[in-house]
């Protein structure tokens, strides 16, 4: 048994780490969403929409907005403007392939 076993311990340190990728995310601006979701499957959007879920599935209110305000650390229009370059056709098509491996782990 792993101090991983206890649930309360678990999500402290779950919650622990979400925390810092917020923050590694926030550090990282040059890191496109887009390229974010061609390697990895997720983004800061996913990561704000996962939190809205998360909020509905516990019965608490948490506009969808709102969660992603949180993830991006900024109303995501402005992140969007000071940090989103336009994509390139390898960048959109990688996304692609991506989403689609995503309708696996749903």
């Amino acid at each position: 048994m792993t101090i991983l076993s206890d649930e309360a311990t678990r999500d402290r340190l779950e919650a622990a780490a979400f925390r810092r990728l917020l923050l590694h995310l926030a550090q990282r601006s040059d890191v496109q969403n887009i390229d974010m979701m061609g390697h990895t499957g997720f983004c800061r959007n996913c990561l704000g929409d996962w939190l809205h879920e998360a909020a509905i599935e516990r019965g608490l209110d948490l506009p969808r907005d709102d969660a992603r305000t949180h993830a991006h650390g900024m109303p995501p229009a402005e992140w969007k403007a000071r940090h989103q370059r336009p994509a390139t056709q390898e960048q959109l098509d990688r996304m692609a392939e991506s989403l689609a491996k995503n309708e696996a782990v749903r």
